[in-house]
């Protein structure tokens, strides 16, 4: 079976007012992992707390590091020598970008950010660790013939994470499906929400193919960790998260 993380950014007001309590409120809920947004790379410390601290904080509620979400900076310099030792202490493998609209607009700056991909992969790999890119919509956008997304994740090298949401996929203008099937093997981490136009439902009430989308992961996508990212306004309140984890229950997950 594989676990069910959340993205932090879905209840992020609640981290800032008291981040202990809100990820042990996502492990009362029967999520197995989490996943900080928004670091730079810039300290050994997230939300102001050390790496030490925060590998205490989710020990106490039995918490795994599934992932993080990060800005470009954090995988270039020295800031990877600081990226690689906050997250060796969490005990996670996949650093994301989470996004680079303005390298993901031309084709000069795609190539760019695959090379920084690349070198931070490259570097990776004896630690076990693993680089990757999240998916928004612009991401999905055309230069040329091809998707923005599709020439970055046939350019990069093969154990780039491509971190596929598939909700925004679908708001792109993409078929999440298809690029699955067009890039088997590459989603160790895949972010689930469901969409109906511009719409983001809970999941299983809006227009994604579930039995296709679980189908692939878990045949070719290679998929380790699913990730939820839907919260309430600010990231306030814990409703939404726990609506979306018992969908993906009933769904058999």
């Amino acid at each position: 079976m594989i676990p069910i993380g959340l993205q932090l950014f879905s209840v992020r007001g609640e981290c800032q007012k008291d981040l202990p309590a809100t990820i042990a409120a996502a492990a009362d809920m029967g999520y197995q992992g989490v996943e900080p947004w928004g670091y730079r790379g810039e300290e050994v410390a997230w939300l102001g707390r050390p790496a030490k601290e925060l590998r205490t904080i989710l020990d106490d509620s039995a918490q795994r590091c599934c992932g993080m979400h990060l800005a470009t900076d954090a995988l270039m310099g020295e800031n990877l020598s600081r990226t690689i030792e906050l997250n060796q202490e969490l005990g996670n493998r996949f650093l994301i970008i989470a996004a680079d609209k303005p390298r993901m607009s031309s084709a000069e700056g795609i190539a760019e950010l695959a090379g920084i991909l690349d070198a931070a992969a490259e570097r990776l790999q004896p630690l076990g660790m693993r680089a990757g890119y999240h998916a928004h919509p612009f991401d999905f956008e055309r230069i040329g013939e091809r998707t923005a997304w599709e020439i970055l994740f046939s350019t990069v090298r093969p154990d780039v994470i491509m971190q596929l949401d598939t909700g925004n996929c679908a708001r792109g203008g993409a078929d999440p499906v298809a690029v699955l099937e067009r890039f088997p093997g590459r989603s160790a981490s895949i972010h689930l929400r469901d969409y109906a136009g511009d719409q983001t439902p809970i999941l299983g009430e809006g227009e994604a193919d579930w039995t296709e989308i679980f189908g692939l992961c878990e045949t070719t996508g290679a998929t380790e960790w699913y990730v939820v990212e839907q919260g309430g306004s600010d990231g306030i309140g814990l409703d939404i998260p726990r609506a979306c984890l018992q969908a993906l229950k009933r769904m058999g997950k």
